[in-house]
């Protein structure tokens, strides 16, 4: 029952994340450079000291999980240069948008979102107050996941339709994970691999496509304010969770 009502608890989250973004478009790039600090954040705080700590705890090498980063990160650009290649004229390429890529965004976060759910359902299986905190730690950021996936979607000329049904998929996500952990045993050794890789598609995601979007028509220091807030943001609940 816990599991159920924290699986709940991730959807609304999630979906009131998206909805802001959705609510105040005029005010995008703010929102961009929160979510830029916000996936910084979560790389610094939470995903890397998860990868070291599973590390102790298995014969895995720390190579693996870095190998995993790089590959994440090479992956997603990519199949981003690739489809920005064959979608746009070479004239056009240093300024088109491309709704596709805005999509594989989306189901990136949307596969993050999944792994959430199955965090919190692992962490039920180990005992019940483990799996509370995660659940906290997933809740308190799946905020700005729903938030990101909208404003991914949106910054490559998504329709509100589209935008709307890719956030209703990564608010499904974690229910949907915590359910597969009632089916499947995960190693630990998939676990580590896989935050590697995410944490690689993070990376890109913020540092190629958020951060340059947020400034390039609002070069002012508010963007850059809500990107240091972003941070800020995760690092507190980072330390109070």
């Amino acid at each position: 029952m816990e599991q159920i009502f924290f699986a709940i608890a991730t959807f609304v989250s999630t979906a009131l994340g998206g909805l802001l973004a959705l609510r105040f478009r005029d005010r995008l790039h703010l929102f961009l450079g929160f979510t830029a600090g916000v996936i910084l954040a979560v790389i610094a705080f939470d995903i890397l000291p998860e990868i070291f700590d599973q590390l102790k705890e298995s014969n895995i090498a720390i190579q693996a999980p870095m190998i995993a980063l790089v590959a994440g990160f090479l992956l997603f650009h990519t199949i981003e240069k690739l489809i920005v290649m064959h979608t746009s004229h070479e004239g056009e390429y240093a300024t088109h948008k491309h709704p596709r890529i805005g999509i594989l965004s989306a189901l990136a976060l949307s596969g993050h979102s999944f792994m959430d759910g199955v965090g919190i359902g692992l962490g039920f299986q180990v005992n019940n107050n483990f799996g509370v905190l995660i659940a906290i730690a997933v809740i308190s950021h799946d905020f700005a996941d729903g938030l990101n996936t909208t404003s991914l979607m949106l910054l490559n000329h998504n329709s509100v339709k589209r935008s709307l049904g890719f956030l209703l998929l990564d608010a499904v996500a974690p229910v949907l994970g915590v359910i597969t952990t009632n089916l499947f045993q995960f190693p630990p050794q998939f676990t580590v691999i896989y935050l590697g890789f995410f944490a690689g598609f993070l990376l890109y995601i913020a540092g190629s496509d958020i951060l340059p979007e947020a400034h390039s028509n609002h070069p002012s220091g508010l963007t850059l304010t809500t990107t240091y807030a972003g941070v800020i943001f995760i690092f507190l609940v980072t330390q109070l969770i």
